[in-house]
């Protein structure tokens, strides 16, 4: 029966390579924003540029959201093909930037490449597998895509140590431009005649979108920075800085999304606020851990490494299951193990509970994050128009983004005031509302 045929598999027939190709480079981007953390005081101290250590980071977050705004439009007027291979160019020229550098601001420079390129990849390839994959296959290779960010966790600040140490920090980038390569090549055959065959021009739209791209990421790294500043004033900027996001992101989301309108519109800001209660939460938990229970850093790193297992393992899972899983089923339940795993850290510190309930907690969260994630980027391919993919791509992104840096400016002020009890009553009250979100907004594609 026609029912019992199932799609070969994302590593099977026409689409083995792109998916090696496509993971690979997910994998490699993921890499360099975790390793470059490990290697960050060799690399400032050998270019004398320790009054820029933030600024590598912040810069990178920045022309990330550009990337995605800009490749984003750029991918739904004329088909992923050209972006895609541009973006990747730019990441690889970052690469090298960064991997030659002499001096400080080169490296950062470098830094703001990669950023831009990587945004730009990310977007693209989600419009690729919009028009290579059947739908059936969304699911897993979402789920692929989720392990390759995940992966990196568990193995990048080792191997950027291992390479530096061994090396030099050079090669912690230039060794990754030939992989990178590889990568590509590999999906060179996917991306011929994927162009779109009436190409649209760009409007004053797609230029002012750009420019609203801009003033997020500068607004949300000035959002970050607001825990090196008096406390009094912190708080007074935050709401500045609320407002100045919300004009500027306005035309990057779907109508409706801060109404949280069913459908796209709520699934959109629902990963905004995912992001804001999973990693408002782990940057103080092994600062907890450490501060509070006296264990060891390496111990500390166990259990964030417990929730990237977990998220790996639940994002395998959901590609296993695919279709055979209502998405609303899957998104109620990684909600809820999210939520569940905040509010197990707010518990442990009200109640002085032992640090293995701690360690549990989080690998409950992380597991609905892996839920989750695979489940929001099917939805939101399924929600979008032809040739809307990459606009809502992006602006899922961006939510994720700005809703993760909002949690931990927020999260930063209240520990100030309320150590530990103060971000996990934040990020606990989040996740209940996402809990509420996905009860009934976030939107199926049978419910259109």
């Amino acid at each position: 029966m026609d029912s019992d045929i199932r799609p070969p598999g994302i590593l099977r027939g026409p689409y083995a390579l792109t998916t090696v190709g496509a993971w690979s480079l997910v994998f490699l981007a993921a890499f360099e924003s975790l390793a470059v953390t490990t290697i960050m005081p060799i690399v400032t101290a050998d270019l004398d540029g320790r009054g820029l250590y933030a600024l590598a980071f912040s810069s990178t977050l920045a022309a990330g959201v550009v990337g995605m705004v800009g490749f984003g439009s750029w991918a739904d007027r004329r088909g992923p093909a050209v972006p895609l291979l541009v973006s990747v160019g730019t990441f690889a020229l970052g690469l090298i930037v960064a991997g030659t550098a002499t001096s400080m601001p080169v490296f950062v420079a470098g830094r703001f490449l990669q950023g831009l390129g990587a945004g730009g990849e990310t977007v693209a390839l989600y419009v690729l597998v919009a028009m290579v994959y059947p739908s059936a296959l969304h699911i897993k290779i979402f789920g692929a895509f989720a392990s390759a960010w995940v992966l990196p966790s568990m193995v990048g600040p080792f191997a950027a140590g291992l390479v530096a140490d061994a090396l030099s920090w050079h090669w912690v980038f230039l060794g990754v431009v030939a992989l990178v390569g590889v990568s590509t090549a590999l999906m060179l055959p996917s991306l011929k005649g994927r162009d779109r065959a009436d190409p649209v021009r760009a409007t004053s739209a797609d230029a002012r979108r750009v420019i609203e791209a801009a003033v997020v990421a500068v607004s949300v790294v000035a959002l970050s920075s607001l825990g090196e500043i008096e406390p009094v004033i912190a708080w007074l900027l935050v709401p500045v800085a609320v407002v100045v996001i919300g004009v500027a992101l306005r035309h990057l989301v779907p109508a409706g999304t801060y109404r949280m309108r069913a459908g796209l519109p709520a699934t959109v800001a629902f990963c905004g606020i995912a992001g804001g209660v999973f990693f408002g939460t782990e940057v103080y938990l092994p600062l907890l851990l450490h501060d509070r229970y006296g264990l060891p850093t390496w111990l500390s790193g166990i259990t964030l490494t417990a929730g990237a297992i977990a998220w790996a393992l639940a994002s395998a899972v959901q590609g296993r299951l695919g279709d055979r899983l209502d998405p609303g089923t899957a998104i109620r339940a990684g909600a809820a193990l999210l939520a569940g795993g905040a509010l197990t850290e707010l518990v442990t510190v009200v109640l002085h509970l032992p640090p293995a309930v701690a360690a549990v907690g989080w690998f409950a969260a992380g597991a609905g994050m892996g839920t989750l994630y695979p489940r929001i980027s099917t939805l939101v391919l399924a929600l979008s128009a032809p040739g809307e993919e990459g606009f809502n791509t992006a602006a899922k992104s961006i939510t994720d983004a700005v809703g993760a840096s909002a949690s931990l400016a927020v999260a930063g002020l209240l520990f100030a005031l309320f150590p530990f009890i103060g971000p996990f009553t934040l990020t606990s009250l989040l996740g209940v509302a996402a809990v509420l979100v996905a009860s009934g907004r976030v939107g199926t594609p049978s419910r259109r």
